[in-house]
């Protein structure tokens, strides 16, 4: 699978059926459960189901998704990163989630700051956002950190919990 985008010291590349076992863990860990919710994925069809009507779908549908982010000195699967078009925001977003033990080293910050260039210079997406919980506070400050700034606090239509929403656009 060819990449999408190469950091200093990271690869994001398309989702493949072959990377259920890494989504299985991932989608499993306390932090995506706490700060994204739990999407029920339990065994590896479960997980190749979420990857085929998820990241899978929005490849074919919008151009783009979420993406597999792995170390380039190893090639091993650390996280996730991406921009998602959802129904229920006027403008794509960007997502993000990392195993527990790859957290803390700055590779989120340095994927999603690649993330955010390559949807403005490759998508040509004017506007890119962000919705995170009020208290994932490692969200708000990596959102921050890549020039995304607070716009409102928003409903969330699935769950009425209320969300933060960032902002950033491609003149800055």
């Amino acid at each position: 699978m060819a990449p999408i985008i190469i950091t200093e010291r990271l690869t994001l590349r398309e989702f493949i059926p072959g990377d259920a076992a890494f989504i299985l863990q991932l989608l499993n860990t306390e932090s995506w459960i706490r700060y994204i919710g739990d999407r029920d994925v339990h065994t590896i069809a479960d997980a190749e189901a979420y990857l085929q009507n998820g990241p899978i779908s929005s490849y074919r549908h919008h151009g783009y998704g979420l993406w597999l982010v792995s170390l380039n000195n190893l090639n091993i699967p650390v996280g996730t990163c991406g921009i998602i078009k959802r129904d229920t925001l006027d403008h794509p977003d960007i997502g993000f989630a990392f195993l527990p033990e790859h957290t803390g080293k700055g590779l989120a910050q340095e994927c999603a700051a690649a993330t955010v260039q390559f949807a403005f210079e490759h998508l040509h997406l004017p506007e890119l956002w962000a919705i995170t919980l009020p208290d994932n506070r490692n969200s708000i400050r990596l959102l921050e950190r890549v020039g995304m700034s607070l716009q409102e606090e928003i409903p969330w239509p699935q769950t009425n919990e209320i969300l933060l929403k960032y902002t950033i656009s491609k003149a800055g």
